[in-house]
């Protein structure tokens, strides 16, 4: 898996600054929007990211969890 992914017309990513946050950019990185910022309870922080195909996956120390909105919000696994 991978910190940041491309996903249709968009970059997501964790964020390199808090690892609680997804960022996402329409113009090839040059801007990050946040999408989702996180719980430290769970998702808690995010280690790798994936294209599941219709899914966004997740990886962290509090495990697997995927998001079917671009990550806007994530669900364990």
């Amino acid at each position: 898996m991978a910190q940041m992914i491309k996903k249709g017309k968009e970059l997501i990513r964790i964020c390199p600054t808090n690892t609680l946050k997804i960022e996402y950019s329409v113009d090839e990185g040059e801007t990050w929007i946040q999408r989702y910022m996180g719980n430290p309870a769970s998702p808690g922080e995010f280690t790798d990211l994936a294209d599941g195909g219709k899914e966004l996956l997740g990886e962290g120390p509090k495990g697997n969890f995927y998001s079917k909105n671009k990550g806007k919000s994530w669900h364990k696994r």
